[in-house]
Formats: C-alpha cells, sequence, structure tokens
C-alpha cells in the first residue's frame, strides 16, 4: 500500500513547507552555534578575566537568540498553514471518495469505521506533517549537527558523545516498527467503540422501551476496555524510550566529564571545550528524548496514512460495476427485466432468479410478497445500487449498464423503507429532493404526499425545524415527507418501496389516488392487497422467484398463494370473495 500517495496533497503548499523548513535551518544553525559561543565566553573572557570579550560574545549571543526565536515562530506558522490546508483538502478530496463509492463498495466498510477515517484519521496525519516540518527535521538535524560541532571542538570528547547515537537510534528504530503496528490495532478498536456508540444513539428509543440500557452501557464498557487495554500496551512500549535516552545519555556525560577533567589538568583541553561538548550532548538527549512524543504521533499517522490509502486505493471497478458507454436520453419510464438475477457480493445465494417482466410508462407495477422474498433487491436493480449477475435490465429499451447512472438517477424518484430526514426545515427536506424546487413545487408535492395539511399546522408551516432525523414527527408524517421529496423531482420512474406501511387505509387510498393521474412508472412494494388493487401489474414473489404477475382480479382466479393473502387481510369477505372465483 502506498503511503505516500495522501502526501501528493502537499505539493500544493510547497511554498510554505519551504520557508518552514528554510526558517527552521536558520534556527538549529544559530542555536549549534551558541555553545561554541559560550566556549569562547569562557575560555577568552571569563578565564582571562577579559570583560570586553564577555560583553562581544554575550551581545552576539543574546542577538543570535532573538534571531532564532523569530525565526522559530515563523517556522511554527508556515508548517502551521501547510499542514492545515493538507488537511482540509485531504478530507474533502476522501469525502469525495467515499461519495463515488459504488453500493456494494460502500457496504464494505461500517459507517462507524469511516467517520473515524473522515475525523481522526485525518486529524492525526495532519499532525504527522506539522510535527515532521517543525519537529522530525529539527531532531535528526539537531543530532547530527551536535555530533559534528562536538568533533570539531573536540574530536576525542566528541567521539565520547557520537558512541552513544547509534545506540539509542537502534532502540528507537525497533520502538517506532513495534508500536506502529500496535497502533493500527488501537485504531481498529476505535471503529468498534464507534460502531457501538452509533448504534446506541440511533437506537436510544428502541432501547429504552426494551429496558436496555444497562445492557448496552455493559456493551460500551466491553468495547471501551478493549481500546483501553490496547492504549496502554502501546503507550507502555513508546513511554519506555525517554528513561532508555536518559540513562544512555547521561552515561555519556559522565565519561566526557571524566576524560574532560583529565585532558584539562593534561592541557589538552579547556574549559571551555568540554562545557561546549557537554552542552552539544544535552542538545542530544534534549532532541532524543523527544522522540518518545515523535514515536507517538508518528505511529499514529502512519496508521491512519494506511486506513486513508485504502480508501483512496479501493477500486469500484473491483465489485464488477460496468462504466456507462452512453449518455441518458430523456427518460420515458420503460422498464425491462429480461430473465434477471441476483445475489449480492460474497453471498452465492441468489436473492432474484429469473425474473422477467416489462412496466410501460405511466403504468403502475405493484411488488408483492413475504419478507425475504427479494422486493427490495429488485427495485435496487433499477437504481443501480446493483447490478444484476445475469439476464438484462433495460431502461426505455436500453441495457442500463450502458446508461450513464447520474442522469438515470436523476428521472427516478426513490422512497426507502427506512425514512431518512435531516436536520433542517420542513422546507429544506422536501427541496432535497430537487434544489430548484419552487415553494409552489414543494406545496404541490406534500398536497400529493398528503402531508399539506399537517404541514400547515407546525408552528412555522413549511419553516418548521425538524430534529435528528425527523424526531419531532410520527413515523406516518416522516414516510409522507419522504414521498414528497421524491415527487418534487418529477420523476420518470416512482419507487416506494414499502413506504406506506405507517399510513392507514384512508391515507394511503388517498396518495394512491393522487398519482393516478402523474405520468411516471410507479413501482409499489408492498405487503398490503389494498395496495395491489389498482395496480396494473402485480408481481407475485416468493424466495426471490416470479411465482405470477397479472392484474389483481387475474391472481385471484389463478393463485392461491395471492387469495390465501387476500383472505388473510380481509377476514370472512375473502372467504366470499374466494368462492366467487
Amino acid at each position: 500500500m502506498r503511503v505516500g500517495l495522501i502526501f501528493t496533497f502537499l505539493k500544493k503548499y510547497r511554498v510554505a513547507a519551504i520557508v518552514a523548513l528554510s526558517m527552521l535551518l536558520f534556527e538549529l544553525a544559530v542555536e549549534l552555534v551558541q555553545p561554541l559561543m559560550i566556549s569562547k565566553i569562557i575560555d577568552e573572557g571569563i578565564m582571562k578575566s577579559d570583560l570586553s570579550v564577555v560583553w562581544l560574545w554575550g551581545g552576539v549571543l543574546t542577538a543570535s537568540a532573538v534571531l532564532a526565536f523569530l525565526s522559530g515562530i515563523a517556522s511554527s506558522f508556515y508548517a502551521s498553514h501547510a499542514s492545515m490546508g493538507f488537511g482540509y483538502d485531504l478530507r474533502d478530496k476522501l469525502y469525495e471518495k467515499v461519495q463515488s463509492f459504488t453500493y456494494p463498495v460502500f457496504n464494505r466498510f461500517a459507517t462507524s469505521s469511516l467517520i473515524t477515517r473522515l475525523t481522526g484519521d485525518v486529524s492525526q496525519v495532519q499532525d504527522l506533517v506539522f510535527m515532521s516540518l517543525r519537529f522530525m527535521t529539527r531532531v535528526p538535524l539537531i543530532v547530527i549537527g551536535s555530533m559534528i560541532m562536538a568533533l570539531v571542538v573536540h574530536l576525542k570528547l566528541g567521539l565520547l558523545m557520537v558512541c552513544t547515537v547509534p545506540i539509542l537510534l537502534l532502540f528507537i528504530t525497533w520502538v517506532i516498527k513495534k508500536s506502529a503496528a500496535l497502533f493500527r490495532v488501537v485504531q481498529s478498536r476505535l471503529d468498534s467503540v464507534n460502531g457501538v456508540i452509533q448504534e446506541n444513539l440511533t437506537g436510544i428509543r428502541l432501547i429504552r422501551v426494551f429496558v436496555r440500557m444497562s445492557h448496552e452501557v455493559s456493551r460500551f464498557a466491553k468495547a471501551s476496555a478493549h481500546l483501553m487495554k490496547g492504549t496502554v500496551s502501546v503507550l507502555r512500549l513508546t513511554e519506555t524510550t525517554m528513561p532508555f535516552i536518559f540513562l544512555i545519555g547521561n552515561a555519556g556525560i559522565i565519561a566526557i566529564l571524566w576524560f574532560g577533567r583529565r585532558d584539562i589538568a593534561a592541557g589538552s583541553a579547556s574549559v571551555g571545550e568540554v562545557v561546549a561538548v557537554v552542552n552539544y550532548s544535552l542538545r542530544t538527549i534534549g532532541a532524543l528524548s523527544a522522540i518518545s512524543w515523535l514515536v507517538v504521533s508518528f505511529s499514529k499517522g502512519r496508521a491512519s496514512a494506511m486506513r486513508i490509502e485504502e480508501l483512496f486505493s479501493t477500486d469500484n471497478d473491483a465489485v464488477g460495476h460496468t462504466q456507462a458507454e452512453q449518455k441518458t436520453p430523456l427518460i420515458q419510464g420503460h422498464v425491462e427485466f429480461n430473465h434477471v438475477s441476483f445475489f449480492y457480493p460474497n453471498n452465492g445465494i441468489h436473492v432474484l432468479e429469473g425474473i422477467s417482466f416489462t412496466a410501460r410508462p405511466g403504468e403502475r407495477i405493484a411488488i408483492l410478497g413475504a419478507t425475504g422474498s427479494g422486493k427490495t433487491s429488485l427495485v435496487q436493480l433499477i437504481t443501480r445500487l446493483y447490478e444484476e449477475n445475469e439476464g438484462t435490465v433495460r431502461i426505455d429499451g436500453i441495457d442500463a449498464r450502458k446508461l450513464d447512472t447520474p442522469n438515470l438517477r436523476d428521472a427516478i424518484g426513490y422512497v426507502p423503507q427506512e425514512v431518512l430526514l435531516f436536520t433542517g426545515s420542513v422546507r429544506d427536506n422536501i427541496a432535497w429532493g430537487n434544489e430548484y424546487a419552487t415553494l409552489e413545487q414543494i406545496m404541490e408535492a406534500a398536497k400529493r404526499a398528503q402531508i399539506h395539511e399537517t404541514i400547515e399546522q407546525l408552528p412555522q408551516g413549511y419553516d418548521t425545524m425538524l430534529g435528528q432525523r425527523g424526531v419531532n414527527l410520527s413515523g406516518g408524517q416522516k414516510q409522507r415527507i419522504s414521498i414528497a421529496r421524491a415527487l418534487v423531482r418529477n420523476p420518470s420512474i416512482l419507487i416506494l418501496d414499502d413506504s406506506t406501511s405507517a399510513l392507514d387505509v384512508r391515507t394511503e387510498a388517498a396518495l394512491l389516488d393522487s398519482l393516478t393521474d402523474l405520468s411516471c412508472t410507479t413501482f409499489l412494494v408492498t405487503q398490503k392487497i389494498s395496495s395491489t388493487m389498482s395496480a396494473d401489474l402485480i408481481l407475485l414473489l416468493d424466495e426471490g422467484r416470479l411465482i405470477e404477475k397479472g392484474k389483481h382480479d387475474d391472481l385471484m382466479s389463478r393463485s392461491p398463494l395471492y387469495r390465501q393473502i387476500y383472505q388473510s387481510q380481509y377476514g370472512e369477505e375473502a372467504q366470499h370473495v374466494q368462492r366467487t372465483y
């Protein structure tokens, strides 16, 4: 997996990155020269009691410290600009990539995992960029520069300091490799925690009704404890770096002081040179001691970068989604299934098998069957959320796989089983189906959906704000707003996927009657016989097979299963009707 691919987003901010690094180099150059100036102050000023030398080099030292301070501020500013811009662009493109996923690919990733990658993982990589420009570059330069300067000041004492560095670097490299693998595990456990939170917040009403609060609290505690154990394990490893660095580094300083005292006595070293080498050793230890902090940031950032790259490298074509070969003409609503079979990815069990029927423009097609008979799967093939494995779905006589999918979906009004409303006003939720819809068009769609009068009675009418997922509306009200959202598109194909289940018989009848003068082809997924009576064609599904098709009277006369469903819903009246047939 090419983790470096996502860092191509930094190209846009290369000028800011170069400025940040340039300021950093100037800051480091001043810092590395400062111990040498201190050496001169000691040897040529203090040891010789020459105050003019002390004042001269003391002033130079002070001025250089101010310049280093200003350079550090500038470096931090430009590093922040580059990292923040990088994070913004990365999150934007990543969200665009997720939006482009085909439905089978989207289902490969848990929603909680996608949320973590778009938020926490992007933030981790963004921090990694800042750390790289400001600190990760600084640490090796400080270490290398200090070793070189120590050797320049005094070769023998400098070698004592240099000998400790390889030991520390080998240990740090091992920690980085080990912790990177552990952090990937921690991020996956964070996905699990977020998944539990998402399920609990979404289903809070059900949890309260079933009095399962203690159970869900226990389930969350278990996932959280699993995350804590993983985090503790990796931090226990990374936190060992600082004590080890101080142990080896201080041992080196003791050796420098021991041999430095002997060299001063022998006249082969000055006090200032020993102080300078010790100073460089302290700077090296200080830089390396930050490694424990940087190791955590680098390991988290690398693990997050791999998870982000997994999304970018995911190919829609991997699930067999074909590319459109031609622009979709104006959709008329003629839909044909020709021996269509379908099974979900990674599942060889057929959900639909050998389905054939024709729906002409303007007709109403009722799809009837028990739960799990394949009703929803059938309409999902029309919307191209999935593709058939065998046979052909044709729209207006053209293989749907050859049509431009976005243009095809623009001609479809879809109302799913699970109603989803967005935070915003009632008007915004209906207009979500057509962003250019006028208030008159919105109201007309609401009237057809039998929700206009209810909306008018709300405190602010169409401007009434809805809570999250429409929590301040009843199930039937949410369904009708969802239907209005589909109708405002003026679709050529309207799909109602069991979207009248919460409506009473009278409201449902009024809704279906209001749709009769529409020119669109309507697919009505239902389990109610009352919804099928006015249909031009009824498709009766059983375990993925189309066992009967025809109008209500036709199926009553020749389909035992249809009559059985009718009898179960209409009781004695159904038995009387059955005898007439």
